[in-house]
């Protein structure tokens, strides 16, 4: 690291690991990454990013198939989890994709509204935001067609989809001059 902090290059990787997992990766890849990250943020005490890594790679091996209670949760990683909006984002928003993934219903609604109430005070980068609205969109939809409060969902869905073609209207960068 020539220039720039641990904090940076943390980030950087952290980055780059969600981007792997939510393009659709080969699972095994993203776990053996999800590990070297891991180690990564261990080794250099990134505690704030260490732990939504490990939500995200709590995803990968449930995805698989191979997953088991974590064994990583010390009081430092528990009192972020308590305190910090941006590691409840992720942690709720894991488990509403985990839920979705396996169509666990009432899981996936009430991790969504869990989400939803502390994703309001969390900030994030667009990259992550666009991720989170599209899969809100896609929990949303889901949900309208099998909830008897099906309007809700349905009108939360159609704020996501109006969002993401908020954002691809207003981009600098639209693919026009290529």
């Amino acid at each position: 690291m020539a220039s720039g902090g641990i904090i940076q290059a943390a980030a950087n990787i952290f980055f780059g690991y969600i981007s792997i997992f939510y393009a659709g990766v080969k699972l095994q890849t993203t776990r053996e990454k999800g590990a070297e990250v891991i180690k990564f943020m261990q080794g250099k005490k990134v505690v704030v990013l260490l732990i939504p890594t490990q939500y995200i790679q709590d995803s990968v091996l449930k995805l698989m198939g191979i997953y088991d209670e974590p064994k990583y949760s010390s009081a430092e990683e528990e009192s972020i989890l308590a305190t910090n909006n941006n590691v409840q984002t992720t942690h709720y928003f894991q488990k509403l994709y985990i839920s979705f993934m396996f169509r666990l219903y009432d899981d996936m609604k009430a991790n969504t509204e869990k989400f939803l109430a502390c994703s309001a005070h969390a900030s994030t980068l667009l990259v992550s935001q666009s991720f989170r609205t599209f899969y809100i969109g896609l929990v949303s939809f889901w949900a309208a067609r099998s909830s008897r409060d099906g309007e809700q969902w349905y009108e939360r869905g159609n704020k996501s989809k109006l969002a993401l073609r908020k954002w691809a209207e207003t981009s600098r960068w639209t693919f026009e001059n290529k």
